[in-house]
């Protein structure tokens, strides 16, 4: 088995269509000012699109999508954002998982779920997350970290329902023999984020992989690129974060950047390398690292 499999997250798709002011009541309104002065300058369509076209050249089995791919959670950005998710791939070939963002308000959060649902089914019984993917050899579990959450504050939260769905696609995925890859966009690990900007339910994220495992677990958040290792049955699961992918360089973040991974499996051992590729401080999309997992 080889799999190619392509993970970008933080898009944050601009500019951010103009709001009316019933729009901007509660959280909106200092997301709608951070976009003017600080988060639009930050981030860059261009960019994005050239990153979109390297994934492409890459000739990816799949693609992920691990959220932030709106700003401050209006329908008119969901309706470009759609727009944009549909360019980067058909919804077989690209998974998405919903950021802080995109539940930037209580309102919107079940027009993400019906708008991005095509790339969201699963293959298991009923609708929602987690989700359950199976492609060429790898599981793909998708889970849902964004939460409505008070102004200035950016943390997510699984809950006991979508780890319990989790710990048994762990198993079910297992049994089946697939190389399973855990997708969500906080990292979710304790200590992963600044405070306020966690996983509030790391800890039992962490138990559930201590229990179950995984091979490997991706995800966005922070816009820089980060590896962790978190301890699992026998093995420990790698935790890689990516930067995000519409970054302009020399910014406060790094650059913007994507991971592909191959993923191999030759009778009962399996590898998986990570490439980095992204801008690099001549604003060309480059290899920027290679790890073996």
């Amino acid at each position: 088995m080889n799999f190619r499999l392509a993970h970008l997250s933080d898009a944050h798709i601009g500019p951010i269509p103009r709001p009316n002011l019933a729009e901007l009541l509660g959280k909106r309104v200092t997301g709608y000012v951070n976009w003017l002065y600080k988060r639009g300058a930050q981030h860059d369509m261009g960019v994005l699109g050239r990153i979109v076209a390297d994934i492409k050249a890459q000739a990816p089995d799949h693609v992920v999508m691990t959220g932030d791919i709106v700003n401050i959670g209006l329908p008119a950005e969901i309706a470009l954002a759609k727009d944009w998710l549909a360019s980067l791939g058909a919804p077989g070939d690209v998974s998405f998982t919903p950021g802080n963002h995109d539940a930037y308000v209580a309102s919107v959060t079940d027009l993400v779920h019906d708008v991005f649902a095509p790339w969201t089914s699963s293959e298991t019984e009923g609708e929602g997350f987690p989700y359950l993917r199976r492609r060429g050899g790898v599981a793909l579990i998708g889970l849902d970290t964004g939460v409505p959450t008070a102004p200035f504050v950016a943390s997510g939260r699984l809950g006991e329902a979508q780890l319990a769905g989790l710990a048994a696609l762990l198993d079910r995925a297992k049994a089946e023999g697939f190389a399973r890859v855990v997708c969500l966009h906080h990292p979710p690990h304790v200590g992963g984020a600044r405070a306020l900007r966690g996983l509030q339910d790391a800890a039992a994220f962490e138990g559930v992989i201590a229990r179950h495992g995984a091979e490997l677990i991706v995800h966005g958040h922070n816009h820089k690129p980060s590896l962790y290792r978190l301890p699992g049955p026998g093995a420990l699961a790698p935790v890689v974060g990516v930067a995000s992918a519409s970054a302009r360089p020399g910014g406060h973040y790094p650059g913007a950047a994507y991971n592909l991974y191959e993923i191999a499996r030759e009778d009962d051992a399996l590898s998986i390398l990570l490439r980095r590729r992204g801008l690099n401080e001549a604003g060309e999309i480059v290899e920027l690292e290679s790890v073996e997992l």
